[in-house]
């Protein structure tokens, strides 16, 4: 039994599907959270061996009702491909690629990939033979932007990155990005209150906002500074009346107003969260432009630059999968112009990764 497995490890789950020599896929499942800078080893293991373990069940003959113990057997994978979230040097990658191969029984080698999440979404540059270049975008809970070309045998090269520096430093245009500046925006407004400018316009969103975290009146926003910043309480210290916002993590404080933002903007038109949004958006596409040379330069300033007509643009992560947000990233893009000659989003970056590793298995065994 020779498959061929694509595991996608994001910050809010895993995804593993498995493919035959034809492309079929032949296995999927979930894990949980998988981002490998925010978690241990063996917490990382354990969410790769629940997806691994569950994609298997459909792959054996009859199909198994409970899932196949890791690590397989030799040979039951000829090929590997793992996109991780949180891996963003080669030492991580290492690091990564250490705590899988046993679970998985393939060397580290040229039939075990671990690489960064942004690769899986480069896989559709393949299916376009007129373009040689392709800029990856993640925005889901975090976000990244990675450019590629190809080599001689098809293999993906990464050319530039930027972003993936984590919710303190970065994440422009994902979850904790849109968290942080509805607050940071919210108390920009007080300030402008607080000089006799005029008041904003109602928000449905600024109430939600105060209510979630149990605050009342506008007016006392700022409460909401040591609720994001107090630390989450050890174990033994929570207590059944304690706030649930208090019980989760700093950061998830932030991502988890993210859909409050998105309904608001998206579905009620609320003026102040699209105001959220196009920061966030313009952010995001700054990081894209980024890697990217302008129409009428030569390149020189950036000899590893993309240019957009030349390449594809492939979207990956929850947010951007929301079209009226990726169609701000896009009006943008346009406004600095960024304009690509292909727009993908990639829904399941797993599955694509997967019929991609199988195709190029045949490519290589027929050249």
């Amino acid at each position: 039994m020779s498959l061929f497995l694509c595991v996608d490890c994001g910050g809010s789950k895993t995804s593993a599907v498995i493919t035959n020599r034809d492309g079929h896929i032949v296995g999927r499942a979930l894990g949980g959270p998988s981002n490998f800078a925010y978690m241990s080893a063996a917490d990382f293991q354990h969410a790769i061996r629940t997806a691994v373990s569950n994609a298997l069940k459909t792959c054996v003959s009859p199909p198994a009702t409970e899932p196949i113990p890791l690590p397989v057997a030799p040979d039951t994978f000829a090929s590997a491909w793992f996109g991780i979230s949180g891996v963003d040097s080669a030492a991580a990658a290492r690091n990564a690629a250490t705590a899988i191969a046993p679970l998985i029984n393939l060397p580290l080698g040229p039939h075990l990939t671990v690489a960064n999440d942004t690769h899986l979404l480069a896989a559709p540059l393949r299916l376009h033979p007129d373009i040689s270049h392709a800029v990856t975008a993640i925005a889901g809970t975090g976000s990244c932007v990675v450019s590629f070309t190809q080599d001689t045998h098809g293999a993906l090269v990464e050319l530039a990155r930027t972003g993936g520096w984590g919710w303190i430093l970065g994440d422009e245009g994902g979850g904790f990005h849109v968290g942080r500046e509805t607050i940071r925006l919210m108390m920009h407004d007080l300030a402008c209150a607080s000089l006799g400018m005029p008041s904003a316009p109602p928000s449905n969103l600024k109430d939600k906002v105060l209510v979630q975290f149990g605050i009342t009146g506008e007016a006392n926003v700022a409460e909401v500074l040591p609720v994001i910043h107090i630390p989450e309480p050890h174990p033994h210290e929570s207590t059944p009346d304690m706030p649930a916002y208090q019980t989760v993590a700093r950061e998830k404080r932030l991502s988890q107003l993210s859909p409050l933002v998105f309904d608001a903007a998206f579905k009620e038109g609320d003026a102040f969260a699209l105001r959220v949004l196009r920061n966030c958006a313009g952010a995001l596409a700054d990081q894209i432009a980024m890697l990217c040379v302008p129409p009428g330069d030569d390149g020189a300033p950036k000899p590893r630059g993309v240019k957009p007509a030349e390449a594809i643009l492939c979207f990956g992560g929850s947010l951007v999968g929301v079209e009226a947000y990726r169609e701000l990233v896009l009006d943008e893009l346009r406004k600095r112009g960024c304009v690509f000659r292909y727009v993908e989003f990639v829904e399941d970056a797993a599955a694509v990764g997967a019929v991609g590793l199988s195709a190029l298995s045949k490519a290589r065994q027929s050249s």
